[in-house]
Order: structure tokens, then sequence, then C-alpha cells
């Protein structure tokens, strides 16, 4: 079973672009890169697989990056 680590959002907020959370979680090491980790396919919403990183995630959605633990937004 895998490890789930939990990002809390900001108060006030209710959602983060997937490209922010990449970077917030250091699965990419800067924003070019998202692009280029996000056409790989290794990188799942709610274990679909997602290639837009304005992709609005919300508090509740488990975002899965291949070779990292998954990330839960809370």
């Amino acid at each position: 079973m895998s490890r789930v680590r939990t990002v809390e959002l900001r108060p006030g907020e209710e959602s983060i672009r997937l490209g922010q959370l990449l970077k917030l979680v250091d699965a990419v090491p800067t924003g070019a890169q998202v692009k280029d980790v996000l056409l790989t396919g290794t990188v799942r919403v709610n274990g679909e697989p997602e290639e837009r990183r304005g992709r609005q995630v919300r508090r509740g959605d488990v975002v899965s990056v291949e070779g990292m633990e998954d990330v839960r937004v809370g």
C-alpha cells in the first residue's frame, strides 16, 4: 500500500492548479519542466491520466506521480 502525503490549501483557497502543486511537492524542479512531466503520462488525478497543468485540483483530490508518494489535497 502506498503512502499518501497531505498538502493543505491556504485558508480561503478552494483549489490549486496542478502545475503549482507539482512544484510545491518537488515533483518538478522548475515550472518550465511541468509540461514535460505531464506529457510523459505519469501524472494522475483521482486515478485518471492528466496532461493539463492548469487543471484545478480541489480538496479531497489525490494526485499520483510515478515514483513518488501520492498527494492528497486537504
